[in-house]
């Protein structure tokens, strides 16, 4: 769900306070007021989740001290300051300071809406921006996106803690939008350069020599630092690393063979080979190959994952039923085993896509999940996939499912999903027991 945004609304007059305040909440926004700038300062930190409208002439500290003061403690807050006629020349400085913009007394009350709205979409971007940072800095938050308890999703998370702790540089190889950009922050985060740059090249999106300048320089005025030099100490991303030309390759193998052992900068290279029976080691240089894969991660297609498909499902509708402000789709036992029994092509990118429709479906009362996975498929068949399951696995997994959604429905009221689902206690503890559900999730 979108992150609510407030306003804080500055000025030693009360009229004016209220006055802004009520249009503002009028036009749908959560307000509140301050009497003076020391009065704000208090509730006003790093991260607040809106925007503010300050009075410049104000007893005590104007509103000039009170901007420097807010952009020292959060230069990305976007700060709206009301000035006087006459006090123009203020205004501008205020802008030379940081401040959003200026209105000018008498203003407009819908000028003062659209530059709460510009504010406020400025505001949300920011917080969005610095809460991705931090996850992407986060080991644990990153480990916690790789959902899924089945064996390969398992061994990934293994397989990432493992070679996270090692030096060498490492290939990861899988299906397109299986999330092996993921993997490759998961692998930094953590590890021992988790403190280090993280720099990510997509060698596909480059033509010949913008590829060679962004990887190797020279350095020129305007020119960002080269990737290999930005990344020294840290880890070196390279997306599509099979979309580097032989030469490219030679210079790459030169760097890394420069870097000695342990290397100075990690590469994670990264293979999103589309072509079927093609690998890494066909398309790159052996030395090279055998240098990048040193360390190697295969990142499981999602039609390998089982029951973590509804289990995706089941969290990324509930997400997009929140951002929509609608319900999230109940699936039937039958649409359970139409998504575990997908071939799944586009992987978890298109589990994505699938669960988003299937929210504004839901939302307008009709369609159905076989009508998002026939559209899926370019040639309209076969919608399902030649790994037959047996017949127990299904049930399994839709009977899991069925417990976790009403645990969550439910906030984890034993006595309202025994009611539910019509199970005496001791059995639900026992299912909840056998697919690894605990209560204290759901709290």
């Amino acid at each position: 769900m979108a992150r609510p945004m407030k306003i804080a609304i500055v000025d030693d007059e009360q009229d004016m306070r209220q006055s802004i305040s009520q249009w503002l909440a009028l036009s749908g926004y959560d307000t509140e007021t301050f009497a003076s700038a020391e009065d704000a300062l208090k509730g006003l930190g790093n991260d607040y989740p809106g925007v503010v409208v300050s009075d410049i002439k104000m007893p005590g500290m104007d509103g000039m001290q009170f901007l420097k003061r807010l952009m020292s403690v959060d230069s990305g807050l976007p700060v709206i300051m009301i000035t006087g006629h006459g006090d123009v020349p203020m205004a501008v400085e205020a802008m030379r300071v940081g401040a959003f913009d200026f209105l000018e007394k008498p203003f407009n009350p819908d000028r003062m809406t659209e530059l709460a709205k510009k504010a406020t979409q400025m505001r949300r971007m920011t917080l969005d921006n610095r809460v991705l940072r931090k996850e992407l800095s986060d080991g644990g938050a990153l480990m916690r996106k790789l959902i899924g308890s089945s064996p390969v999703m398992e061994r990934l998370r293994e397989d990432i803690l493992d070679l996270g702790q090692a030096d060498g540089h490492v290939l990861i190889e899988g299906e397109t939008g299986t999330g092996k950009t993921l993997v490759a922050h998961a692998l930094h985060a953590v590890g021992a350069r988790a403190s280090k740059k993280f720099v990510l090249v997509s060698c596909g999106a480059y033509d010949e020599d913008a590829l060679a300048h962004r990887l190797f320089g020279p350095v020129e005025d305007d020119s960002p630092i080269p990737a290999i030099e930005e990344a020294r100490g840290g880890t070196l991303v390279l997306e599509d690393v099979e979309a580097l030309s032989d030469p490219l390759q030679a210079k790459l193998l030169t760097v890394i063979n420069d870097q000695g052992t342990p290397a100075e900068t990690r590469i994670v290279a990264i293979s999103n080979l589309q072509e079927r029976g093609k690998t890494s080691e066909d398309v790159l240089r052996g030395d090279l190959f055998y240098r990048l894969a040193a360390l190697k991660i295969t990142v499981p297609p999602l039609r390998q994952r089982g029951e973590d498909i509804l289990t995706l499902f089941t969290r990324l509708s509930e997400q997009y039923a929140d951002d929509y402000g609608c319900d999230a789709p109940e699936i039937s036992a039958q649409e359970a085993a139409q998504l575990l029994q997908a071939p799944w092509p586009g992987n978890v990118r298109q589990l994505i896509n699938v669960a988003e429709r299937a929210v504004l479906q839901n939302r307008r009362g009709s369609g159905s999940i076989a009508s998002l996975l026939m559209a899926d498929n370019e040639e309209a068949a076969p919608t399902m996939t030649t790994e037959g399951k047996p017949l127990k696995e299904y049930v399994e997994a839709f009977e899991r499912m069925l417990i976790d959604n009403t645990m969550r429905r439910h906030k984890g009221s034993i006595v309202n999903v025994m009611d539910e689902l019509q199970l005496p206690r001791r059995t639900l503890n026992e299912k909840m027991a056998k697919y690894g559900l605990q209560r204290s999730d759901y709290l």
